[in-house]
């Protein structure tokens, strides 16, 4: 580790320079923690180590009470993080068919433990959400406190496309979206926009891309205390006062003013939806990109989705993660992952071949084996998630 100091910053680089945390000196005395995604060329997507040395420095950070809030951030202008990056995974999958690998099992498991950490931290934490935020970046925005929208935001979880679902705790936060959008998302990979993202508590603050330094020169005046509650009102009415002030105003999204259409659409059997998607007819509409990425994506993933969508509100954050995890495994070892993966980010020739092409021709013993965890509960993996 290289660690470079100044008055006011100090700067903590990775071995890889993949991420990299800084303390940034306030007027109260009080330090705020930021943590910068390090890979541009990749869409700052993450691989385990990143993850690993994110972990690391956030349970430093929740114990230091010098640290006032955490600061998630993305390098560059094109991305906060794109997703998780899963090739190591895809090929662990390919050598060792049918069978729960250790790449996918440490790196799912080591994820969501962060998605957790970030959700249970205590202290504010703001996830500024500039440009793609997609899969595992949703997951680690959703953990945040604090999670600021831009007009150039680009938010969706896309992983049907990879014969995955979403996860990184989907299972929580889709399904308490307004009616039927969590399904909606899930299904069909729609690229929310900060007016979407916002109406459906993905965001909870708005300013424009050219605050974030103004921002920080103001977060550097506020009154830090050891009191995390006024912390989290500190950081909410900066927020606010700032949101009033933007010069581009928030867009405006699809998924409010459709929201009966879409509660419509998403109603009933998953085989009576995707005839309804299958029979549409909306050519210039906003619906016809998403609606062709549903009919693209994994049957399998489709069957995994609507689950998703039916276990409500019901299980608690720990519990969401702990089945998220089996499935997600087992999506590896039995799924489509690993050839949705293939045909996305390796061949890259976006032609999948799907186990299944109907829905109605999955197995239901196949869903029942992708969402049956893998480890009997005293021996799961996040068992100590509480």
């Amino acid at each position: 580790m290289t660690v470079h100091t100044s008055a006011d910053t100090n700067v903590v680089t990775g071995i890889d320079n993949s991420v990299v945390f800084q303390t940034l000196g306030t007027a109260s005395g009080k330090q705020i923690g930021v943590v910068t995604l390090n890979v541009e060329k990749a869409l700052n997507s993450l691989n385990l180590s990143m993850v690993n040395a994110m972990t690391q420095q956030l349970l430093q950070w929740q114990n230091d009470d010098d640290i006032a809030m955490v600061m998630l951030d993305g390098a560059g202008e094109k991305a906060f993080c794109a997703g998780g990056d899963v090739r190591d995974i895809y090929h662990a999958s390919i050598k060792s068919p049918g069978e729960v690998t250790d790449q996918a099992e440490t790196f799912f498991e080591r994820e969501y433990r962060l998605d957790y950490l970030l959700h249970t931290l205590g202290k504010p934490v703001m996830v500024w959400g500039d440009g793609i935020v997609m899969g595992g970046g949703l997951g680690l925005m959703a953990g945040a406190s604090h999670r600021v929208l831009t007009e150039r935001s680009r938010i969706a979880m896309p992983e049907v496309t990879i014969g995955l679902y979403p996860d990184v705790g989907g299972s929580y936060f889709l399904n308490r979206m307004p009616g039927k959008t969590g399904l909606f998302l899930g299904l069909t990979a729609y690229n929310m926009n900060a007016g979407d993202a916002k109406y459906v508590g993905v965001g909870n603050h708005y300013l424009n891309s050219d605050s974030k330094e103004p921002l920080l020169d103001h977060l550097a005046t506020l009154s830090w205390s050891d009191d995390s509650e006024l912390n989290h009102r500190l950081l909410t009415e900066q927020l606010n006062a700032m949101e009033q002030e933007v010069s581009v105003p928030l867009p405006q999204g699809q998924l409010e003013v459709n929201q009966a259409g879409i509660d419509g659409l998403m109603t009933g059997s998953l085989v009576e939806i995707i005839e309804r998607v299958s029979g549409f007819n909306g050519h210039d509409s906003w619906l016809e990109r998403p609606l062709k990425t549903l009919l693209s994506g994994s049957p399998v993933s489709w069957h995994l989705i609507y689950h998703q969508a039916q276990l409500g509100t019901s299980l608690s954050l720990a519990e969401v993660f702990k089945f998220e995890l089996g499935a997600s495994v087992n999506c590896c070892a039995i799924g489509d992952f690993s050839e949705g993966v293939r045909a996305l980010l390796i061949d890259k020739d976006r032609q999948p071949k799907w186990r299944y092409r109907e829905v109605s021709a999955v197995p239901q013993d196949l869903i029942a084996q992708l969402i049956t965890s893998p480890w009997a509960d005293a021996q799961h993996p996040l068992k100590t998630l509480s």
